[in-house]
């Protein structure tokens, strides 16, 4: 059954308020990776600090890029609350792999903001140590629709996870999948994975990403000792139906290097709705 879409609620507000409530509530990406905002929830000692897991650690015991394109998703400083965003261009270049950071902080700034596009970036640092910078974010949104006036910051629905070596991959949490062909890919859209607007969230696209292009990388290099560097993703449409497929094709380059390109194919509604590159070091 396909989800509702939010912005056919945008004439009543209550009605609007409460499914934004409960979608934004259900939503697992920000919950799952700990990312917290005071301008759209209300709790206790919320910042823009997220705890560093096992889970959010490659096989050398440095950073993944998705979790760090999860609590800095760059929506152009504009939320759910002010308007109905949509990604178009999500980049993130890693300084750092932060093998003993326990804790991020994300420091972001709108750019610039029109009434259909707005931009911004952020820094993202050791929150114990704020002088080493761990990743540059930048990213490009557009809106999509308006929202009923006077909306308010929702109670937090927070997730608790207990850090630990064996908590599962963040692929198999969200519900990825390698299929016999070798494709790797999401299953059929849920509300737990989906936006308010119904649509894939950047979450999980973030996450199989990533996966299917260290999975490529390692084809070509035969070890999966790989430290990504730097990714780039472009949002082509919005992700509808599912089940979502990975294509990747990797490159090896010089300098211990290796790049991948990705694609999103949303099977349902037979069109791409993502596309993206990642850069990987091979660490020794």
């Amino acid at each position: 059954m396909a989800l509702r879409d939010i912005r056919e609620l945008k004439d009543d507000k209550d009605a609007y308020a409460a499914e934004l409530e409960r979608r934004w509530s259900g939503l697992l990406s920000y919950r799952y990776i700990g990312r917290r905002y005071d301008d759209m929830d209300v709790g206790e000692d919320i910042d823009n600090t997220v705890r560093v897991r096992h889970d959010f650690r490659n096989s050398t015991g440095g950073l993944l890029m998705a979790p760090l394109a999860i609590a800095s998703p760059e929506g152009g400083g504009v939320n759910d609350l002010e308007a109905v965003p949509n990604p178009v261009i999500h980049s993130a270049q890693l300084i750092d792999p932060a093998h003993d950071v326990k804790r991020i902080e994300v420091i972001g700034v709108q750019l610039k903001a029109g009434r259909q596009m707005s931009y911004s970036r952020s820094k993202i640092v050791d929150a114990d140590d704020p002088d080493r910078v761990i990743a540059f974010t930048e990213g490009q949104n557009a809106i999509i629709g308006e929202v009923p006036e006077g909306l308010v910051r929702m109670p937090e629905n927070r997730l608790e996870i207990e850090d630990s070596p064996d908590l599962p991959p963040l692929w198999k949490v969200f519900g990825a999948t390698k299929r016999d062909d070798g494709h790797w890919q999401l299953p059929e859209l849920s509300e737990e994975y989906a936006s308010p607007d119904a649509a894939l969230h950047i979450g999980p696209q973030h996450i199989i990403l990533e996966t299917a292009a260290i999975d490529a990388a390692a084809g070509v290099t035969g070890s999966d000792r790989l430290q990504v560097e730097s990714s780039h993703v472009m949002f082509l449409a919005r992700g509808k139906v599912g089940p979502s497929r990975v294509a990747a094709e990797a490159y090896p380059g010089g300098a211990d290097k290796v790049g991948v390109r990705t694609i999103i194919y949303d099977e349902g509604a037979a069109r791409p709705v993502t596309a993206a590159s990642h850069v990987f070091r091979r660490v020794g």
